[in-house]
């Protein structure tokens, strides 16, 4: 089965890192996207451009309406994602558990949906 790991840390919090930290960071999230991809797990996988970038689209009474940003307001925004293969959602836990961005923010795991 797929699951999404969707990664949510605080932008503003992610912007105070001296280049140092950014550099162990993006080795940390290196190191553990090769050993997903060597187990098997992997499917795909990307950071995103902060949501200072975003673009949310709403469709009412035909029209369409467009806001600049994301969706909600929240401390966490989404920063990126991984799509994994994973016998159990208790194996989608184990890696997700993992991802060095769950240390200081959150992951939320969901199935992909199946279609007959």
């Amino acid at each position: 089965m797929q699951y999404l790991l969707m990664i949510y840390r605080n932008e503003a919090e992610l912007g105070k890192l001296d280049a140092a930290a950014r550099k162990a960071m993006t080795a940390e999230y290196g190191a553990f996207t090769q050993s997903i991809i060597q187990s098997g797990h992997f499917k795909a996988g990307d950071g995103l451009q902060p949501t200072s970038t975003a673009t949310t689209i709403r469709v009412r009474d035909g029209k369409t309406l467009t806001t600049d940003g994301p969706f909600a307001e929240t401390r966490e925004q989404l920063g990126g994602y991984y799509l994994i293969e994973a016998r159990d959602l208790d194996t989608a836990l184990s890696i997700a558990a993992r991802i060095p961005g769950a240390r200081t923010g959150s992951i939320e795991v969901r199935p992909i949906m199946i279609y007959d």
